[in-house]
């Protein structure tokens, strides 16, 4: 479990294919405290670290993960937001953020407004998703590359996020421009309460 607050960019140092998986060697300042089998949230997928080595470390995706998120399209030097697991006694400073990635969205559009940027995603869900809740409201919740961020201008298929300087500078938002590819993870309530509603006609 997760909470949408990136703790830092790691870089990815290498990407190694076998078979149907890839293996992604990242590097960050944590990875010290890092143990195998721990997991780890990049780009907001939770993956499980496999090895560690000084300053790096490796973790791999499956293909269903592959197809469902951007992981596939990082390589060496590529920037990915990082979160390790919340604890349990510690203050939830996003949301409730599981570590699992519904779809992709692409950038549309970036404005800068005093210091602070605007991003405007499309996403292409189909309609037996919309109906289990995979949409956003406004002012609710939505992870982007595994940041908890507040939705502005919700509609059907897009929507628009406010990034502080901060964030900009402490992600890879900084990276993100039109064209780039997001991954996208709804309001866990959101979705049990479209379920309940389902369930009781």
């Amino acid at each position: 479990m997760f909470s949408g607050i990136v703790e830092e960019p790691g870089r990815v140092l290498a990407v190694e294919r076998e078979g149907s998986n890839v293996t992604f060697t990242i590097q960050c300042s944590f990875t010290p405290e890092l143990k195998v089998d721990q997991s780890v949230a990049h780009n907001g997928v939770c993956l499980t670290v496999t090895s560690i080595d000084g300053d790096h470390y490796t973790v791999t995706a499956i293909q269903e993960t592959l197809d469902r998120s951007n992981l596939g399209d990082l390589k060496p030097g590529s920037l990915v937001n990082l979160e390790r697991c919340m604890v349990m006694n510690g203050r939830l400073d996003g949301h409730i953020v599981q570590g699992h990635v519904d779809c992709t969205a692409t950038c549309t559009k970036v404005e800068e407004l005093d210091g602070s940027h605007y991003f405007t995603f499309r996403y292409s869900a189909p309609k037996e998703l919309i109906a289990k809740g995979y949409v956003t409201v406004e002012k609710g919740s939505v992870t982007v590359n595994g940041v908890s961020l507040t939705v502005c201008d919700s509609e059907a298929d897009q929507f628009r996020v406010a990034i502080i300087p901060y964030t900009f500078e402490h992600t890879n938002f900084q990276q993100i421009k039109e064209g780039t590819r997001v991954n996208l993870e709804f309001d866990i309530i959101g979705k049990y309460i479209f379920r309940m509603k389902e369930l009781m006609g």
